[in-house]
């Protein structure tokens, strides 16, 4: 059963009002979990679409990604600033939530842009990671809770900046992922991973045939019946790594 509007965050309430009544049992997610506030955090069984002979996942949100990492004078990396670019509808969702923009040309006043900075960051709830997993020497680096640092609408596309702050870790071996775990939210980032030299970000592709082979496991685990959600989002992720030369 779909939990009431009142439970979700406001973006969620938008996307959910604009959602035909026979969809909406399957879009909306349990409000007992985490829920970032740009979308429901859990893709549901009903989701995920099978073709014949092998199983696709079909995120609902698509978010650009940008990070820039900052390095100390050790080579640690002690924050981050990270920018999501909103795909059209979600924003067009958003805006409309939050009554911004009511002529929809997309050129927003600075009280406007003044209201919507942060938006994203409201809905954090305990244990939410913000979709953004850090680890070196395989421990996961705990990062600190976001700050809004710039908003902007461009090209019909919300763009929103927020910050965050880690222990000074070393940044050579740092091990970088961006997912939502259920995929319900497909990230890209095509806007990169940057660090000052003498460091360098690699970033792998996911294997697209890895993913699907993880979701149909999933799926043979799934009771025909059950409205359960499937975590397979790790498997779409880009794999990004960190390697810094010493200094000569």
């Amino acid at each position: 059963m779909a939990p009431p509007q009142d439970t979700l965050p406001s973006c969620q309430r938008a996307a959910f009002a604009h959602t035909p009544v026979a969809m909406r049992l399957s879009l909306a997610p349990p409000a007992r979990f985490p829920l970032p506030a740009l979308a429901p955090v859990l893709a549901l069984v009903p989701m995920l679409a099978l073709v014949p002979g092998s199983a696709a996942a079909h995120p609902h949100m698509f978010v650009d990604s940008r990070i820039d990492l900052v390095i100390d004078a050790e080579l640690n990396v002690t924050d981050l600033a990270l920018s999501w670019t909103y795909d059209e509808f979600t924003t067009l969702l958003i805006l409309e939530d939050m009554g911004l923009d009511p002529d929809g040309d997309g050129d927003l006043t600075e009280a406007e842009l003044a209201q919507l900075k942060g938006f994203d960051l409201v809905e954090w709830p305990e244990g939410f990671e913000g979709d953004l997993y850090f680890y070196r020497d395989g421990v996961q680096i705990p990062l600190d809770h976001p700050e809004p640092a710039k908003v902007a609408v461009t090209d019909g596309r919300i763009i929103a900046t927020h910050t965050r702050s880690l222990n000074p870790t070393p940044a050579d071996g740092l091990h970088i992922l961006q997912y939502d775990p259920t995929y319900y939210v497909a990230y890209n980032l095509s806007g990169g991973v940057h660090i000052p030299a003498p460091c360098t970000a690699a970033i792998t592709p996911p294997d697209p045939d890895d993913a699907t082979e993880a979701l149909a496991k999933e799926l043979l685990e799934v009771p025909a019946d059950a409205f359960t959600p499937i975590r397979i989002g790790v498997h779409y992720a880009e794999d990004v790594r960190i390697t810094c030369n010493a200094p000569s």
